[in-house]
């Protein structure tokens, strides 16, 4: 039988007869009970029952006395067996298939394979199925459940919406692979801190390079900084936590401007500085009230180092906020050492400015992490 869907499957499983069927069959015709029947071959009831009801299998044993209980060759009893045991394997082959492609449907599995994140080819389940369970280290799905529910309380599926928590559980399951590849010095808050002017120089330079040399200064004093490439439909821009007692900072490079990597790179580095090992950090989750102040509390920290609210309030007390110019901003920037594109975002956000003359074209430089 083609088995399309879980329906086919179900109707299958009602349709499918066990040998016990045709040997209730066969002693109602000759008037013999199942205790009977027990009895004569010398069995438990208990058995007997359950072969009727499917429950236990025909041996070679029992159809030799059947065969001679009842006069029905043991040949016949174990053809009925194994063509029952056969249909049956196929129906939970069928079931465990379907439900796997089911499973399979939530990743973003084209993209993954693109990735080189996985090895397979997107028209065959069964080798997909085992190089997903393979990529997350899990058994089956059902331990890829009890994974993000039990060990990953903080990435519990509760805390996402349907259709992103198979991307986001593909993209931070990424991000370990790639940290566990990383070598580090032990984490040191104290250095950390002292290596925020390299982080700002590097970040100023604004070199085609400045990721690898972002990530090496930030190795030297003990933190992962890794970039997973942004899937479809992820909508994180950054995520913090520990792994094996080293502090990780994922980026995504969601959207490409320069202006938001800094601001999360920076928000990362501040969970970091501010906050436990115990916590994880990432955009997406419901957070309980303590958390968002954390999250606030990262916000504040990234501010203070990129562009200050002491800054932000000279910036607006220098100029008409009617008539703030092009060049002014950049000057501005200049003098005080900030990044451009940091300066024009805040204002941005606070809708000071808006694109009407086309600077964001000029300021929001795109950045390319996706070789990296």
């Amino acid at each position: 039988m083609d088995f399309k869907t879980i329906s086919d499957v179900e109707i299958a499983r009602q349709l499918i007869s066990p040998p016990g069927e045709t040997l209730l069959d066969t002693i109602q015709a000759k008037n013999i009970s199942q205790t009977e029947l027990a009895e004569r071959m010398g069995r438990p009831i208990k058995t007997i029952n359950e072969i009727i009801q499917g429950k236990a299998a025909i041996t070679p044993e029992t159809a030799i006395q059947l065969e001679r209980v009842l006069g029905v060759s043991a040949e016949f009893w174990l053809e009925r067996e194994k063509n029952y045991r056969l249909e049956l394997a196929e129906i939970n082959e069928a079931e465990n298939l379907l439900n796997t492609k089911s499973w399979l449907s939530h990743f973003p599995l084209k993209e993954m394979i693109a990735l080189n994140w996985i090895d397979c080819d997107p028209k065959k389940t069964v080798q997909c199925y085992e190089s997903l369970l393979s990529f997350f280290s899990v058994s089956n799905k059902d331990s890829f459940y009890s994974y993000y529910q039990v060990q990953q309380p903080q990435f519990r599926l509760s805390n996402f919406d349907n259709k992103s928590v198979y991307i986001i559980a593909s993209w931070l399951r990424q991000g370990e692979l790639q940290a566990d590849l990383l070598k580090t010095a032990e984490f040191n808050k104290s250095r950390a801190l002292k290596a925020i002017p390299v982080f700002l120089n590097i970040m100023l330079e604004d070199s085609t390079d400045f990721f690898q040399k972002l990530q090496s200064a930030c190795l030297a004093v003990g933190i992962k900084l890794i970039h997973t490439p942004c899937l479809k439909g992820l909508k994180v821009y950054g995520c913090t936590r520990w792994i094996d007692n080293a502090p990780v900072i994922q980026v995504s490079n969601l959207l490409k401007r320069d202006d938001i990597f800094w601001f999360t790179f920076f928000h990362e580095l501040g969970h970091i500085i501010l906050h436990g090992k115990r916590d994880v950090f990432i955009e997406g989750i419901t957070y309980s009230d303590e958390e968002k102040v954390k999250e606030d509390e990262a916000n504040e920290f990234a501010v203070k180092y990129l562009f200050s609210h002491e800054l932000e309030t000279e910036f607006l007390q220098n100029f008409d906020q009617n008539k703030i110019s092009y060049s002014a901003v950049l000057a501005f920037a200049k003098d005080k050492n900030l990044k451009p594109s940091i300066v024009f975002g805040r204002m941005a956000k606070r809708k000071i400015l808006t694109d009407k003359e086309g600077w964001f074209r000029e300021v929001y430089k795109n950045i390319t992490l996706e070789l990296l």
